[in-house]
C-alpha cells in the first residue's frame, strides 16, 4: 500500500425524489432530478492500527463510511473526511463521503476496482444505512441529472444547466432515516414526486430544453405536497424569496433552502459538472 490517498466527491442537491423499492439494497434507488455544487468533501485514507472515521477533525460514527471500509478492506484504516458544509442538512454528504472514501481506499490498497464498482459500493451502503437513495449516482457522474429509471442503474440524462449560482441556507437538520421508515409519508412523497416528475418530462418533450426556474418551481409544488416541507423558518423563508420574486424550494432532505437569488445568510455555491475523483 502507499501511505495515503485522497479523494474529491461533490455535495448533491436533491429537487425532488421518488423511492423505488426493491428487497436487495443494491437495487434500492430512488427517480428525481437534483444537481451537484463546487463544493463537497476531500476523504484522506491512510493506513492504521485501528480503524478510525473523523469528520472536520473531530472522531464520529459514521456507518455508512463503516460500511464502505468492510465491503472493499480488512485493512486497519484512517479515515479523515474534511467539509465546509454540514451533515443532515440535504447536501448529500454522507453519499459524497461514501464514494470518496470508496475513490480513496481503491487507490491506496491498489484493489483495481472501476469508478462504477465503487460508486455502486457506496450507493449499497447509503441504502443499508438509510442516508440516502440517490446522491452517489450524481456525484459519480456530475451535473445536472435527471434519473428516469431508479439510480440503482445508474443511467441518467444530464440537462444542460452549469456553472449558474444558486443560493443556500441551511437551519437544522433532517433525518433521512426517520423519513424512509414512515409508510405513511413516503406514500405521500411518491405520489407527489410522480406528478412532479410528470411535468419536468412535459418540459422536456415540449421546451427541448429545462431551465432552472422551471425546476425550483416544481420542485417547490413537490415539497408542498409530499408533506416533507413543514419547517416554520424554511417556510418563511422561502415565502420572503418569492416576495421579491425569485424562486426557491426546500432542500432534500434538510430544514434547508436553495434559490436563484440571494436570501438572508445565504451561502452562494455554483451548479457544477465535476464528479467524483481521485486527487
Amino acid at each position: 500500500m502507499t501511505s495515503e490517498a485522497k479523494a474529491f466527491a461533490p455535495a448533491n442537491i436533491s429537487c425532488i425524489f421518488k423511492i423505488y423499492y426493491h428487497k436487495n439494497p443494491r437495487w434500492m434507488g430512488s427517480y428525481g432530478i437534483g444537481f451537484t455544487i463546487n463544493e463537497g468533501v476531500i476523504s484522506k485514507v491512510s493506513e492504521s492500527g485501528t480503524m478510525q472515521i473523523l469528520f472536520n477533525n473531530k472522531k464520529i460514527n459514521f456507518p455508512t463510511v463503516k460500511s464502505v471500509i468492510k465491503k472493499l478492506t480488512n485493512e486497519k484504516l484512517k479515515v479523515e473526511i474534511i467539509t465546509k458544509l454540514p451533515l443532515g442538512c440535504g447536501f448529500g454528504l454522507s453519499g459524497a463521503s461514501a464514494l470518496a472514501t470508496a475513490y480513496a481506499i481503491n487507490k491506496l490498497c491498489k484493489l483495481g476496482k472501476t469508478d462504477k464498482e465503487l460508486a455502486i459500493i457506496a450507493h449499497t451502503a447509503e441504502v443499508e444505512n438509510k442516508t440516502g437513495l440517490g446522491d452517489v449516482v450524481n456525484q459519480y457522474y456530475g451535473g445536472f441529472c435527471i434519473k428516469l429509471k431508479p439510480s440503482s442503474y445508474f443511467i441518467v440524462r444530464k440537462v444542460s444547466i452549469s456553472n449558474v449560482n444558486i443560493h443556500c441556507g441551511y437551519f437544522s437538520r433532517l433525518s433521512t432515516k426517520s423519513i424512509l421508515a414512515n409508510p405513511k409519508l413516503k406514500n405521500r412523497i411518491n405520489k407527489a414526486a410522480s406528478t412532479a416528475l410528470k411535468k419536468i418530462i412535459i418540459l422536456l418533450k415540449s421546451k427541448k430544453i429545462l431551465k432552472l426556474d422551471d425546476v425550483i418551481r416544481i420542485s417547490k409544488g413537490f415539497s408542498a405536497e409530499s408533506g416533507l416541507l413543514r419547517d416554520k423558518k424554511t417556510l418563511q423563508t422561502i415565502f420572503n424569496i418569492e416576495k421579491n420574486r425569485g424562486n426557491s424550494s426546500m432542500i432534500m432532505l434538510g430544514n434547508a433552502v436553495f434559490s436563484d437569488q440571494p436570501f438572508a445568510d445565504s451561502i452562494k455555491f455554483k451548479i457544477s459538472n465535476k464528479a467524483a475523483c481521485i486527487i
